[in-house]
């Protein structure tokens, strides 16, 4: 299965701004990051909840169907975990908003997959079925 990303200018500016994020804490560095992603992936902006630990500390984060984020900030994730680095935050946003990208927006992406399935696929033409009173359909 091939996977379709962003190009590697877009994802060292994504990871660049993630990283200023996580060091500076301020939300612009994310939102930007966020837009970006969003951008290119042509989805709404998820909404994104911060939290000192989830499941006790247990999870970075968690992502749910209905397009919500919930994510450990930075300056909660470097407080009091054996594991703190940056890397691994910006790897759980990553993996977070994987889970997003597949999960949003479903109605687009059924309609545009049945779309491609039939491009290209010559379809009978009318005129070669006639349905009779029954319901069944014979050729001409």
């Amino acid at each position: 299965m091939r996977m379709v990303l962003p190009s590697r200018r877009e994802r060292q500016a994504i990871l660049k701004a993630l990283e200023d994020f996580f060091e500076t804490h301020r939300q612009s560095f994310f939102d930007q990051a966020v837009r970006s992603l969003c951008r290119f992936y042509r989805l709404k902006r998820p909404k994104v909840e911060w939290f000192e630990y989830i499941d006790w500390g247990r999870v970075v984060g968690k992502t749910y169907e209905d397009g919500k984020i919930h994510l450990v900030h930075p300056e909660n994730w470097k407080n009091g975990r054996k594991y703190n680095s940056r890397k691994q935050w910006v790897d759980a946003v990553f993996h977070e908003f994987g889970h997003y990208v597949f999960w949003a927006d479903a109605e687009r992406k059924a309609d545009l997959f049945a779309k491609r399935m039939l491009s290209g696929i010559v379809r009978p033409s009318r005129r070669a079925y006639r349905g009779d009173r029954t319901g069944s359909v014979r050729s001409r």
